[in-house]
């Protein structure tokens, strides 16, 4: 069928990458084998790496001081950094399993673990405000003084771990995974500045309250930016078109295609966080040129659209032939 699978092997890859530069979801994630361009969504192998193993000592890092000078904004600050570490953990393997070769039982490979693992990581994230936020409001009956120093010396740390970690994945905000990645380090940089001007005004003004304050906000800046995780996951996961596809805008411009009379069942959903696939029924009762037609509208879609895997059924007749009108035309 119209596939964009059959006309990329033996061409130069001078041509994929043009037409994926436009078009990510273009031509990748066709891996034939070791020689196949198998340039997935771009590789951020290292940074993943890179970004799991620093982010991770310093959980360890945070947690040792929280617990030693008892400031449970560290502790909350801990909690965010490691609910990072995790969805980049979750991310990357996410990006891997994209990857992988379809099978004969799982044809589409293991694509679809990408939106899984956004939507684990939203759900795991909410569990841990739940446990922060109780622990805060218990704070608030009983403050406790803390160890302002060093604090005030690991959060900063912290700055500057997650500034870092963020800009290494600066370039991918295409794929929900890596903007997912992006935002939540940016978003603790900020939260462990909190942290430490927190911890600078409980020097300054004995305010322990301060603390349990900073960490339900903490705990609120944690739900805020899950929030918007868990509804673009839970959408992909029930096959809705990707956020910015304009679906009517496909309908139209593949019923202005030369000879097309009329489409109908037109579905638009993701394969994955990078890749969207599209399958329609077009009427088109002058068929003579079918093949160039099906190769030259899926050509199209992947370049206008970014849609990458197009699957056309094209009708001779009229649609009272096709049995699917009238069960769920849409």
């Amino acid at each position: 069928m119209g596939h964009d699978g059959h006309h990329h092997h033996g061409h130069d890859h001078d041509h994929d990458h043009d037409h994926g530069a436009h078009a990510h979801g273009g031509s990748h994630g066709h891996a034939h084998g070791p020689g196949g361009h198998s340039h997935a969504p771009k590789d951020f192998g290292r940074a993943f790496a890179i970004g799991v193993g620093l982010n991770f000592a310093f959980v360890l890092a945070e947690t040792a001081v929280g617990l030693w000078s008892g400031s449970l904004a560290l502790l909350a600050d801990a909690g965010h950094n490691l609910s990072d570490v995790l969805a980049l953990l979750l991310a990357w393997g996410a990006t891997i399993l994209a990857k992988s070769a379809p099978t004969s039982r799982r044809t589409y490979g293991l694509r679809k673990a990408t939106i899984l693992a956004s939507l684990a990581n939203a759900v795991l994230l909410l569990v841990a405000v739940g446990v922060i936020a109780s622990e805060a409001i218990h704070r608030f009956t009983e403050p406790a003084p803390i160890a302002t120093l060093p604090v005030m010396i690991v959060a900063a740390i912290g700055v500057v771990i997650n500034t870092a970690t963020a800009l290494m994945f600066m370039k991918g905000h295409e794929d929900l995974n890596i903007r997912g990645a992006f935002l939540h380090m940016a978003a603790d940089a900020a939260v462990s500045l909190a942290v430490v001007i927190g911890a600078g005004v409980i020097a300054l003004t004995s305010l322990y309250w301060i603390d349990p304050a900073l960490s339900l906000l903490i705990a609120a800046v944690i739900v805020i930016g899950t929030w918007s995780l868990l509804r673009d996951s839970v959408d992909l996961a029930l096959d809705a078109a990707p956020k910015g596809m304009d679906v009517e805008a496909v309908r139209a411009w593949l019923l202005a295609r030369p000879g097309v009379t009329e489409v109908h069942d037109l579905h638009i959903w993701a394969m994955s966080t990078t890749e969207t696939a599209l399958t329609a029924h077009v009427t088109r009762p002058l068929n003579d040129d079918g093949d160039a037609f099906l190769h030259a509208t899926s050509e199209g879609l992947a370049a206008k659209f970014s849609i990458g895997h197009a699957t056309l059924q094209v009708e001779v007749g009229e649609s009272e032939h096709c049995r699917l009108t009238h069960t769920h035309a849409i």
